[in-house]
C-alpha cells in the first residue's frame, strides 16, 4: 500500500522511561497551567481538561505502540492491512495548528501600536511615524519558554540575484532621452524605491553600477550564510532594542542608518516569539501584514500566502481614513479575496486611533435636536457607535455581494471594532473597555478555545475507533456470513460513490452560468478597465519606470509606497464579480443546503454510517460490536480530512483565470519591458493594448473559463479517489483475517478500556464547560457594573 509505506517512514510516538515519574508530572502541569494564564477560570479548566485528555490519549496509544512493535512489523506473515492500522495509532499526531490573525493595513493605519496594546508591550514593534514603517511581515506568538526571540529570515542567494537583475533593469537607459521624459524618469516611483534599495544595501552611487559589478560588490551589512538572523533576550524592551533596525524602514532622505538597517531589502520576513504571555495564549499567531505586496517574487508571493493562510483578517484603518479611500477599499476587496481563495472565515474592520477627534468641528456638523454632549468622552463614544452602525452596514453589503446569502461571516455580531492604543495606556479620556482592546483579545481565546475542542474531540474519537479494532484482533471468532455482509457493504460503497460524484458534478454546474457570464462582461469592458490602469492623472510622470517594473513582474507591481498594480487581476475582475457569491456558496464552511459541496460529502457519510448499523443489526453484528463501530467513527475520520483537502485546492481553482490571462499575456509583457528610449511609456502602453486585443480576439478569456472548470474536474476526481481509495483500506481491516493472525497480537485490552474511558470523558468536558459559561454569564448580569470614566473633558 502507498499508504503503508509513506507511514513506515513516520516516528513512532517517542517514549520516555522517566516521562511519568512525579516530578516531571508536577513540573509538567506547572508548564501547562502557564500556558493557559491568559484565559479565565472558567476557560482555563476546560482547556486543562481538553488537554488532560489528549495527553492520556497520547499515553495510550504509545504503550499500544510499545505492545505491539515486536507482535506486527517484525512478523512477515501478518498483512500489510494490519501493520498499516497499527502505523496509524502509533503515528505521534501534529500539534494543533496555530490560528493566524491577520493585521491587514496601510503604512501609519496602526497595526504595530494594536499589536503591541494586545500583547501589553507599549512600544514593542516600531510605531510608523514621519521617518519609519514595518517594513516587512511580522509575525508575533506567545510561546513556553522564559526568553524571547526574533528570526529574521532572509531572501537566499538566488532569490536576492533574481531582483537585482530587475531593479538593474529598472535603472537601465540605453538611449537618450528628452528632458521632460528624463524628469519623468527621474521621479518615478519605482525608480526612487529601486535607487533606495541598492543604495542601502551597497552603499552610494550603487544605483550607477551593472548587474555584473554589484554582483562582486561586498554588502555594507553582514549577511549570514544561514540567511536567518536570531535574536534573544531576557526582557521584552531588550529584544525590542535588538529587532528594531531590521523592521524599520528609514525615510530615503535619512541619515545616521545602523549597519542592521542596511540589509533591510534583504528581509524577507520575521518571527517574534514572546515570553510566556498572560494575555496572548500559545497557539495564536498575530501578523503584521503591510498593505501591498513587493517588488520581490518570492516577498511578494509570501505576502499573498500569509494573507490566504489567516483564518481571521482585521482590516485595520484609522479613524480619518475609513471612510473613503481607495487604499482602504483595495485592502477590503483583497481580504474578501482571502476568504474566496483561502482559510479565512472571519473578517472584520478595526478603526483605529477611535479617540482622536475634533470637539468644535463634531459639534457644528452634528444634528440638531440630539441630546447635548458634555464633554469630549461623551463625542468620541457618540461617534465611534455612529462610525460602528454604518461601516457594519457597508462591510454587510459588500459580503454580501462576495460571500453566500446565509455564509456564517454575514450573520456575525461584531463586523467593527473602535479602538484606541493611545487610551489603553492612558486612560484619560475612555475605560480600558472603551478602547475594545480587551474585546479583541477575548475574541482570540474564544477562537482558540473552540479549535482545541474540535481537534481533540477528532483525535480522541479516531483513537478509540482505532483501539477498538485492534483489541478485536484479540477474538479469534468471526459472525457467520461475515465474508457475505462485507461484500454486500463493498457493493453499496460503490454505488454510493457514483452518486456522489454526479451530487459534485451537479455541484460544480452552478459555477458554469455565472462564469459563462462573467467572460462576457469581461469581453466588454477589458478596453475601458485597463485604459483605467494605464492612464495616470498628471499623465506619465512618475510612471514611465513603474509600467517597466509591471511587464517585468508579469502584469503585477507591488510597492511600499502606491496602491498595487496587477492588470491580470483587473481585466478578469468582471469575471469575478459573477462567480463570487457562487463559488463562495460552493466553499462555504457552514453545512447548509443547496450548493454547497461539503453537505454532500456529509450526506455519503451518513448514508454509509446507516447502512452499517443497518447491517450490523440485522446480520449478528451485535456479537462483533467493535467492527460497526470502528467503521463508523473511521469513515467520520476519513470524510473529515477531505475538508481540509478541498480547502487547499480552491486556491488554485480561485487563481486558474488570472494565472490563465498572465500566462496567455506573458508574451507581450516581456516585449513592452524590452522597450527603452524615447517615448518609450506610450510604446509599452501601446503593445500591452495590442497584446491584450490579440488574446482577447484568439479566446483568452474562453480559454481561463476552460481552465477553471477543469481545475474543478480536477478537485472532483481527487476527492472521489481519495474516497475509494480510504474505504477500500477501512474495509480490508474489518475483514476476517483468519486464525493465524489473532494468536500473533498482543493483548491491548487495558489500553481499549482505558480509551473507552477517555472516548465518554469528551462528553462530560463539553457539558461541564457549557454549565462553567452558564454560571459565569450568570454572575457578570447580577455583578455590580463598572464605574465610569476617569476623567472628562469640555
Amino acid at each position: 500500500m502507498a499508504e503503508m509505506e509513506y507511514l513506515v517512514g513516520q516516528e513512532p510516538h517517542p517514549v520516555d522511561d522517566d516521562l511519568f515519574k512525579e516530578p516531571m508530572k508536577k513540573r509538567r502541569r506547572s508548564d501547562r497551567d502557564q500556558r493557559f494564564r491568559a484565559f479565565p477560570s472558567v476557560e482555563q479548566s476546560a482547556l486543562k481538561e481538553y488537554e488532560k485528555l489528549e495527553s492520556r490519549t497520547r499515553r495510550v496509544l504509545s504503550n499500544t505502540y510499545q505492545k505491539l512493535i515486536q507482535s506486527v512489523f517484525l512478523d512477515d506473515s501478518i498483512p500489510n492491512g494490519v501493520k498499516y492500522l497499527m502505523l496509524l495509532t502509533l503515528i505521534e499526531k501534529p500539534p494543533l495548528d496555530p490560528i493566524y490573525i491577520g493585521l491587514f493595513g496601510s503604512t501609519g493605519a496602526g497595526k504595530s501600536s494594536l499589536i503591541n496594546a494586545i500583547i501589553q508591550q507599549a512600544m514593542f514593534l516600531p510605531v510608523s511615524g514621519e521617518s519609519i514603517c514595518t517594513s516587512c511581515v511580522v509575525q508575533v506568538s506567545s510561546g513556553c519558554c522564559e526568553q524571547y526571540e526574533a528570526k529574521i529570515h532572509l531572501l537566499s542567494d538566488q532569490e536576492w540575484k533574481e531582483e537585482l537583475k530587475n531593479l538593474t533593469k529598472l535603472l537601465h537607459r540605453t538611449e537618450e532621452l528628452g528632458r521632460e521624459e528624463a524628469d519623468e524618469w527621474d521621479r518615478d516611483d519605482a525608480v526612487e524605491e529601486a535607487i533606495w534599495k541598492l543604495r542601502t544595501l551597497y552603499g552610494d552611487g550603487a544605483e550607477r553600477k551593472s548587474y555584473e559589478a554589484l554582483l562582486r560588490a561586498k554588502p555594507k551589512g553582514k549577511i549570514p550564510t544561514s540567511r536567518i538572523i536570531t535574536l534573544k533576550a531576557e526582557e521584552a524592551g531588550e529584544l525590542s532594542v535588538k529587532l528594531d533596525p531590521y523592521i524599520r524602514t528609514k525615510r530615503r532622505d535619512w541619515d545616521g542608518e545602523s549597519a542592521e538597517t542596511h540589509i533591510w531589502p534583504l528581509i524577507k520576513h520575521v518571527e517574534v516569539t514572546l515570553s510566556k504571555s498572560e494575555l496572548i495564549p500559545e497557539g495564536v499567531v498575530l501578523v503584521d501584514i503591510p498593505g501591498t505586496g513587493d517588488f520581490n517574487s518570492k516577498r511578494d508571493e509570501m505576502w499573498k500566502k500569509t494573507i490566504d493562510k489567516c483564518s481571521v483578517i482585521w482590516v485595520i484603518s484609522d479613524v480619518e481614513r475609513v471612510s473613503g479611500g481607495r487604499a482602504h477599499e483595495d485592502l477590503l476587496n483583497e481580504s474578501l479575496k482571502a476568504c474566496q481563495r483561502g482559510f479565512c472565515r472571519d473578517v472584520a474592520l478595526v478603526v483605529t486611533k477611535a479617540d482622536k477627534l475634533h470637539l468644535p468641528e463634531y459639534l457644528r456638523e452634528r444634528k440638531v435636536g440630539k441630546q447635548a454632549i458634555q464633554s469630549q468622552r461623551e463625542a468620541v463614544l457618540e461617534r465611534n457607535e455612529m462610525i460602528k452602525l454604518q461601516r457594519n452596514r457597508i462591510l454587510k453589503e459588500k459580503l454580501k455581494r462576495k460571500l453566500p446569502t446565509d455564509s456564517k461571516a454575514l450573520g456575525a455580531s461584531d463586523l467593527v471594532y473602535t479602538v484606541s492604543a493611545q487610551e489603553y495606556w492612558q486612560q484619560a479620556l475612555l475605560t480600558e473597555e472603551e478602547t475594545e482592546i480587551p474585546k479583541l483579545r477575548e475574541y482570540i481565546r474564544k477562537r482558540l478555545l473552540d479549535k482545541k475542542r474540535r481537534m481533540v474531540t477528532k483525535y480522541v474519537t479516531e483513537a478509540f475507533g482505532l483501539l477498538l479494532l485492534t483489541d478485536s484482533f484479540n477474538c479469534p471468532e468471526n459472525p457467520p456470513n461475515e465474508h457475505l455482509h462485507m461484500s454486500g457493504l463493498r457493493r453499496f460503497v460503490e454505488e454510493q460513490v457514483q452518486l456522489l460524484e454526479k451530487a459534485i458534478d451537479q455541484c460544480f454546474a452552478h459555477i458554469a452560468q455565472p462564469l459563462h457570464e462573467g467572460v462576457r462582461n469581461a469581453r466588454t469592458s477589458y478596453r475601458r478597465i485597463l485604459g483605467a490602469c494605464l492612464v495616470r492623472s498628471r499623465g506619465n510622470q512618475g510612471f514611465h519606470q513603474t509600467l517597466k517594473a509591471v511587464c517585468l513582474k508579469n502584469g503585477i507591481y507591488a510597492s511600499r509606497t502606491l496602491p498595487r498594480i496587477d492588470l491580470n487581476e483587473a481585466i478578469t475582475q468582471p469575471i469575478y464579480d459573477q462567480i463570487d457569491p457562487v463559488f463562495g456558496g460552493i466553499f462555504r464552511a457552514e453545512r447548509s443546503t443547496g450548493s454547497a459541496l461539503m453537505p454532500h460529502i456529509d450526506t455519503f457519510k451518513h448514508s454509509l454510517q446507516e447502512k452499517m448499523t443497518e447491517i450490523g443489526i440485522r446480520n449478528g453484528w451485535k456479537y462483533d460490536n467493535y467492527k460497526k463501530s470502528f467503521l463508523i467513527q473511521e469513515i467520520s475520520a476519513i470524510l473529515g480530512g477531505l475538508e481540509g483537502y478541498v480547502l487547499r485546492k480552491k486556491r488554485r481553482i480561485y487563481e486558474s483565470l488570472t494565472t490563465s490571462v498572465q500566462n496567455d499575456l506573458k508574451p507581450c509583457y516581456e516585449e513592452a519591458a524590452q522597450i527603452t528610449g524615447k517615448k518609450a511609456c506610450e510604446k509599452m502602453k501601446d503593445v500591452i493594448r495590442r497584446g491584450v486585443d490579440r488574446q482577447v480576439a484568439e479566446g483568452m478569456f474562453e480559454r481561463a473559463q476552460e481552465r477553471m472548470q477543469h481545475q474543478f474536474q480536477q478537485l472532483k476526481n481527487g476527492i472521489t479517489e481519495k474516497v475509494k481509495g480510504s474505504i477500500a483500506t477501512m474495509l480490508t481491516l474489518a475483514s476476517p483475517q483468519g486464525d493465524g493472525l489473532y494468536k500473533e497480537l498482543a493483548d491491548v485490552g487495558s489500553e481499549y478500556k482505558e480509551m473507552e474511558k477517555l472516548h465518554r470523558s469528551l462528553r462530560e468536558v463539553a457539558e461541564n464547560a457549557g454549565l462553567r459559561r452558564g454560571m459565569q454569564e450568570f454572575l457578570l448580569r447580577v455583578s455590580p457594573s463598572k464605574a465610569g470614566p476617569p476623567k472628562a473633558y469640555i
